[in-house]
């Protein structure tokens, strides 16, 4: 991937399709990414949840394109495509074929169900109180019974929604499906993998069924077989962050989930105090994020039990109604149990808005995710400081559609002439320019309404330094060429001074 900005989008929400999106990397985005990590572009992109369902994991949506347009892309840009490990739609051949001919169908053990893991002859009480132990990202049941052809009935497990069916990842068939899709993507030349879901692919009776022991073994096999077939891993894992470090030790990369939560509350409170003990400890295998097609996660910095958080109940509690109150409610209307297709542990909102749409605080909290160790990613309605889209959740009723704008070519268009985008890009290219952020970071101590990151590579170095309670942000880059310095505040960012030889030259 390098250590330079990367975007996260979808084909058909940026650019329409893939030759759109292609486009707009080579013009109006020019230099400023050097990947693209294109959301589930699988047919169909347009099912029960934004392509995350795919009927077909190796066809691409004719919608979209095809692989050679994908191979295309490939060509130019480091392509991250999504490995949906977890399930697949209830719509696909494969289940369609289950449908037909019961347990005689070749995909029979594709398919996981209740009784692969809680026996039919157990007593319901023992399987009860198991089952109430299970770990789930949403409050329906985690069984769906479908009904086949023959009439027999069977309760399928249905991690995420009734639409979505687990895949039984330790058959041979299931392991054989998961190859089959690694096999296309290293054809159409894409380079590294996103783990989808991967912490609840393996289920165990007696246990939450998430993130367990076998768990790491099944996320280093798989990352095994694509770093043969030319691809690296990254795991998306929503977890407690002592989970997130360990994670991180056993296998290639994974996201800073704490960070978006931790930014915000730093913001909110003016203390610096949880992002600072947060960034000493972090992974540094890790890519960045504020925002992506998900929501704001808050189990990221929330305790699990009896084991303390990164912030405290009442800090989480003040963080999610402070996020409601900035977005005017509209964040509220969208997340939780207000909502359909919801994750109950995240709240749904452009972080542009969850800033209350102040252009000041959106460029300080960018600039701390690119000082901040890890490989950033930002994400396509990020890159335009996009706003709450109610109207697309009152049109679909899925709450996380808030953040999932289909932007038009005019859309695109203003967007990169407001101030806050422009200057945003102009951010991104600084950390695309300087070497230093692949040196050594530190974080000098500071008072707690002051935050400083520092990177030093010989005798280069690049420092933030932000002052929370007058909120303005200061960004020094200091090398052997040279310095200069920019100042982020109510006017923005501006670059105030540049240092060569002996002559300091200020900038009009």
């Amino acid at each position: 991937m390098g250590n330079y900005v990367q975007l996260i989008t979808y084909a058909d929400r940026l650019g329409g399709d893939f030759s759109g999106l292609r486009s707009l990397l080579g013009n109006e985005f020019r230099n400023l990414f050097s990947g693209v990590h294109v959301l589930p572009f699988f047919d169909p992109i347009d099912g029960a949840d934004a392509g995350f369902d795919p009927k077909d994991h190796t066809c691409v949506d004719p919608q979209l394109g095809d692989w050679n347009d994908v191979a295309e892309l490939a060509q130019d840009y480091s392509v991250m495509a999504d490995l949906i490990v977890n399930h697949v739609s209830a719509d696909s051949l494969q289940f369609a074929d289950v449908r037909r001919h019961g347990k005689a169908s070749r995909n029979w053990d594709l398919f996981l169900r209740k009784t692969d893991i809680f026996p039919a002859n157990d007593p319901d009480f023992a399987v009860s109180a198991e089952i109430s132990r299970i770990y789930r990202p949403r409050p329906s049941p985690p069984f769906t019974p479908i009904k086949l052809d023959d009439g027999s009935e069977y309760d399928f497990w249905t991690t995420f929604s009734e639409r979505q069916l687990d895949i039984n990842v330790e058959s041979a068939a299931g392991q054989a499906y998961l190859t089959s899709i690694l096999e296309k993507f290293a054809q159409a030349g894409v380079r590294e993998i996103r783990l989808d879901a991967a912490g609840y692919a393996i289920k165990r009776r007696g246990t939450p069924c998430f993130m367990l022991p076998e768990t790491f073994e099944f996320i280093r096999s798989v990352s095994e077989k694509a770093r043969a077939l030319g691809m690296e891993a990254l795991v998306e894992i929503h977890s407690y962050y002592q989970t997130q470090k360990a994670i991180a030790s056993q296998v290639g990369r994974v996201y800073d989930f704490a960070l978006p939560p931790l930014v915000l509350h730093t913001l909110y409170r003016n203390n610096a105090d949880a992002i600072r003990k947060w960034l000493e400890i972090a992974p540094r295998n890790c890519v960045t994020v504020l925002d992506t097609h998900d929501g704001i996660g808050i189990m990221d910095v929330a305790r699990q039990g009896d084991l303390e958080g990164l912030l405290a109940d009442i800090e989480i509690d003040k963080l999610v109604e402070t996020i409601h109150a900035k977005t005017d409610g509209s964040s509220r209307r969208a997340s939780g149990h207000a909502a359909s297709n919801l994750d109950i542990y995240q709240v749904n909102s452009t972080y542009y808005d969850a800033l209350g749409r102040c252009d000041c605080d959106y460029l300080i909290a960018r600039a701390i995710q690119f000082f901040a160790p890890g490989t950033p990613q930002l994400y396509y309605v990020g890159l335009l400081a996009g706003m709450n889209d109610l109207d697309l959740v009152e049109q679909t009723g899925v709450g996380r559609d808030i953040n999932r704008h289909h932007f038009t070519p005019d859309e695109i268009s203003t967007a990169l002439r407001r101030p806050v985008v422009t200057k945003l890009l102009q951010l991104i290219r600084l950390r695309n320019e300087e070497p230093v952020f692949g040196g050594t970071f530190s974080i000098p101590a500071t008072p707690r309404d002051e935050l400083v990151l520092r990177w030093e590579s010989d005798d280069a170095y690049a420092q933030l330094h932000v002052e929370l309670t007058d909120r303005r942000a200061t960004i020094d880059f200091s090398s052997p060429g040279g310095s200069r310095r920019y100042i982020i505040d109510e006017t923005l960012l501006n670059e105030v001074a540049t240092e060569s030889g002996s002559e300091l030259e200020r900038k009009e």
